[in-house]
């Protein structure tokens, strides 16, 4: 990664992350929390999680995945602990078939599956009162569950996290194809290499051991409206990539990494990769 280059910070929408007042929170609806508890709910996540469940402390909030037995993405999950179990927030519109997916696994273990109603919140630039940190990133923020009153919306949060680089693969496309060390999972905290077996283990500790990762997703630059999902990231006449969702400024792309470097354009327009320091330093 110490070729990748370090160009500041990605998008147009910076204001509140240069001069950041005072902290803000909104409530993300496009999240849904699943509620797994009973006495083997920690061992039963812990067997299938890319994080390590068995550890973490009520009130503790840690980022992972869920894989395919292959080792493709399919949930990008939050796992908060609790007493007498573990929270999973999970994009809202993957909820069921997350809950289809243990459920399937269950088999003999002794484990309660259930939606959990409680709205997921976000704090930025800082971490709010009774919010815990966004295990992902320092500079994203907090996150909590449970009632608080939002003073801002979903989409400026959004703004606050692309203009940090950080991919969203509910937001940004990936699921069900993407690997998740391509959507940088091992870059932020998404991934403990050290606690064993999990689905799709093999297939992820090889491409870290071996340092077979050819693509990741990057923020790009542009001027105006973003490509449409899925254009094709040209570098020269050579396939880079592809765009996946942006705004007005920027976006994220899947690009390769042997191709990041010259003339990238997208709909024949020019882009430009600009790439965090938190990308860059690893």
């Amino acid at each position: 990664m110490a070729r990748l280059g370090r160009c500041g910070l990605p998008f147009a929408h910076r204001s509140d992350y240069l001069h950041p007042m005072t902290d803000r929170i909104a409530r993300l609806d496009s999240r849904a929390l699943v509620r797994v508890t009973g006495p083997d709910a920690r061992p039963f996540l812990h067997n299938l999680l890319t994080q390590d469940v068995e550890t973490i402390r009520p009130g503790e909030v840690r980022f992972g995945a869920m894989l395919s037995p292959p080792g493709r993405l399919l949930f990008d999950l939050f796992l908060w602990g609790e007493e007498d179990g573990v929270v999973l927030d999970v994009a809202a519109d993957r909820r069921e078939a997350l809950m289809a997916r243990l459920s399937m696994y269950r088999l003999r273990a002794q484990v309660e599956i259930a939606a959990d109603d409680r709205p997921v919140l976000a704090s930025w630039p800082g971490v709010a009162d009774r919010f815990a940190p966004d295990p992902r990133l320092a500079a994203l923020g907090g996150r909590a569950i449970g009632d608080r009153t939002p003073d801002a919306d979903e989409d400026a949060w959004e703004a606050h996290r692309l203009a940090l680089g950080v991919p969203d693969p509910a937001r940004d496309g990936g699921h069900d194809t993407a690997y998740p060390i391509e959507a940088n999972f091992d870059l932020l905290n998404g991934i403990d290499f050290k606690k064993g077996c999990f689905v799709g283990q093999e297939t992820t500790s090889r491409m870290k051991r071996r340092g077979e990762i050819k693509k990741r997703m990057v923020p790009i630059a542009f001027d105006g409206p973003p490509p449409a999902p899925g254009s094709e990231l040209l570098n020269g006449d050579l396939r880079a990539g592809e765009v996946l969702s942006g705004r007005e400024g920027g976006a994220m792309a899947l690009v390769r990494l042997d191709r990041l470097e010259g003339t990238l354009t997208a709909e024949g327009r020019p882009m430009t990769a600009r790439l965090p320091g938190w990308l860059t330093d690893h």
